[in-house]
């Protein structure tokens, strides 16, 4: 077909139209037909390319069915209860000072001056609140008064009051800078002109001494975390590139750096890990399963099919992410649309069976799932060996490595049919990774290692605490105040359990 020229292609059209074609025209038509289809599916499969890159640079705006799905109708509204969290907030949401306004004229006990005839009582306090904005660091002036003998000159000074404090940074102020930096995105520049142009100024590199000064009053906390991790029932881990300054030029280690985010379940508790350097995800679960102990069964392991997401040294029972196998058809879903249907509509049920097993013991959400999301799996893993039997799909083509994909992960894609507790997916794994990418995406780096450890460790911190439902703030100003007992017994000063070895001032 390479001498096939523009002037070529018009004498076979006018030999088409008039009907007088040649034996060789049969043979240059059937090349044009089998390039035509050559090239349809090799636009196929860019144009499945290009959707993923659309979607690594803009974010993918939502893949549920009714919007990836072109004809897909949308399912009715039904008109039902507002979900808990979706409406006001009550005063009780509020942490702030609370003030009891007392009445300026009543008091238990009193006649009732409406009837004049029956008593009063306490009854509910109404309550009435306004909301008032700060700088997120502020700073209190003493002017301490002094007086200076005119014969001796001896100065006397006024005594500082006691919420004074001893340092000019309060434990709050190493509680609120790295919840705005590594819990919020924010970084140290934009406090610093934030600050500024409030009137409480507060450099970067001041802010820096800050947050290392308050990291070393609680690391072991962090340890802490990491060992009791060791011991999940279940532990997700996932990687997100991340850049190091010190690192960029080392031309003796892995030029790869990576943040590995691991959320380990024990029973409802939760304890988020982030861990920044060369060493990917395999290899960090590896070191957190060193501190496992050795009693303990292998725990179940979720993440997405990448070979180096697994450990080497250490057996998991290994489950796979669903839903990246769905996003796989997903992004061809334009090329292939009845394929792709089938698929997502039969994952779509298995969703909505893990949504209804939601709250179920362990043992039931497993029956639940094989009763109801078994047989459609088993119906989804014979449609698609029937499609490579029955040579309907090409192997290479976009499709067929979707398919490809789930048949060679098939074992680990459905552990949640053959093990108590097994996730479906590794979303929530993903969505603690954020904090680190909302950190790369605002402060573009860490400058070096030591800095990312530091991160590591506010990061853990902080999203364990939301986990938990801990307010981080209130937990690292704990901390903070106790760091002698946090570094004698860092167990007992765990976001779940600090409030019960602190002192009632607290």
């Amino acid at each position: 077909m390479t001498d096939f020229t523009i002037d070529k292609a018009k004498e076979l059209r006018q030999r088409l139209a008039s009907r007088m074609v040649t034996d060789d025209d049969y043979g240059l038509m059937m090349e044009l037909i089998d390039s035509y289809v050559l090239l349809k599916t090799a636009f196929k499969e860019k144009n499945g390319t290009i959707t993923r890159l659309l979607r690594m640079i803009f974010g993918a705006p939502t893949e549920k069915a009714q919007n990836v799905l072109p004809d897909k109708p949308r399912k009715p509204e039904i008109p039902r209860d507002k979900p808990k969290g979706h409406g006001r907030n009550g005063a009780s949401v509020y942490a702030g000072k609370k003030i009891v306004v007392p009445h300026s004229i009543l008091k238990k006990g009193d006649a009732c001056p409406g009837c004049e005839k029956g008593k009063l009582y306490p009854f509910l306090p109404g309550v009435t609140i306004r909301v008032t904005g700060n700088a997120p660091l502020d700073a209190c002036v003493w002017e301490q008064e002094k007086f200076r003998c005119n014969l001796c000159g001896e100065i006397f000074t006024a005594k500082l009051p006691d919420e004074a404090g001893s340092e000019k940074y309060d434990p709050s102020a190493g509680a609120m800078i790295p919840i705005l930096k590594y819990g919020s995105g924010l970084p140290f520049n934009r406090l610093e002109e934030l600050q500024e142009g409030l009137g409480v100024p507060l450099p970067s590199s001041t802010q820096w001494d800050i947050v290392e000064k308050t990291a070393d009053r609680i690391h072991p906390v962090y340890h802490e975390l990491i060992r009791q991790a060791a011991q999940g029932d279940i532990i997700h881990n996932d990687d997100t590139t991340m850049k190091i300054l010190s690192l960029v030029n080392d031309k003796e280690r892995r030029k790869g750096i990576f943040t590995t985010g691991m959320l380990s379940f024990a029973g409802t508790r939760k304890i988020a890990l982030f861990v920044t350097g060369h060493t990917h995800a395999g290899e960090n679960i590896t070191g957190l399963l060193r501190e496992r102990h050795p009693d303990r069964a292998p725990p179940i392991q979720m993440c997405d099919a990448l070979s180096r997401n697994t450990p080497k040294e250490f057996e998991t029972i290994l489950a796979n992410c669903m839903a990246h196998a769905r996003r796989n058809f997903v992004d061809i879903t334009e090329s292939f649309p009845e394929e792709c249907r089938y698929v997502i509509e039969i994952l779509g049920v298995v969703y909505k069976n893990n949504a209804e097993a939601k709250d179920m013991a362990p043992s039931e959400r497993l029956i639940h799932h094989r009763l109801e999301s078994g047989p459609f799996m088993e119906k989804l893993h014979e449609w698609i060996t029937g499609q490579f039997e029955k040579k309907t799909v090409e192997p290479n083509s976009g499709l067929g490595k979707a398919f490809s994909y789930m048949l060679k992960h098939w074992e680990p894609l459905t552990l949640f049919l053959k093990v108590e507790g097994a996730p479906l997916d590794n979303n929530i794994c993903e969505q603690a990774l954020k904090r680190a990418i909302l950190h790369r995406k605002n402060s573009l780096f860490y400058k070096t290692l030591h800095g990312a450890y530091i991160g590591d460790i506010f990061m853990s911190i902080i999203h364990t605490c939301r986990l938990s439902k801990v307010n981080p703030f209130d937990y690292l100003i704990a901390l903070q105040k106790h760091s002698s007992e946090v570094f004698r017994n860092p167990q007992k000063w765990l976001p779940w359990n600090y409030k019960d070895g602190a002192p009632a001032s607290l």
